[in-house]
């Protein structure tokens, strides 16, 4: 009798646990998706375009920019031109603005030049380094 009591009560504690973590989950869950500042929670594998022309020269960021030590999500390869966004869960807006790609390179986006003017898929855009980058985007900079 004894025997079936302990494995009723070891079982009671599993079933608990179990129910706890689905709570917190969902709980986690639902308080991401009430951030207004909030993309996704299962990440996400975006790839935008910049082009930078400096008083008519091409800038091409480098290589492995956000790649060595530490991986950052948001990083260049080879290919020149593209940032890859490769987030593997939780994502916010901020996350994805053209600045914090600067960030990560060490630079600043305005020290290229005081006269800047941005398109985004062809149409002019103002909000430089708070424009959320999105995927396919082509984002031309262009600096006198």
């Amino acid at each position: 009798m004894d025997k079936k009591i302990g494995v009723i009560v070891a079982s009671s504690v599993v079933v608990i646990i179990l129910a706890l973590g689905v709570f917190l989950q969902q709980r986690e869950a639902g308080s991401a998706t009430e951030d207004p500042n909030f993309i996704s929670k299962k990440g996400l594998h975006w790839h935008s375009e910049l082009f930078i022309n400096v008083n008519g020269k091409e800038i091409v960021a480098p290589p492995n920019i956000g790649l060595g030590a530490k991986h950052n999500p948001m990083h260049t390869h080879e290919e020149p031109n593209v940032i890859h966004m490769e987030f593997p869960a939780l994502v916010r807006q901020d996350d994805l603005f053209l600045g914090k790609f600067f960030e990560i390179w060490g630079k600043d986006m305005r020290s290229f030049g005081a006269n800047i003017r941005m398109t985004v898929n062809g149409v002019e855009n103002t909000e430089f380094e708070n424009y959320q980058m999105k995927d396919k985007d082509k984002i031309i900079l262009t600096f006198e």
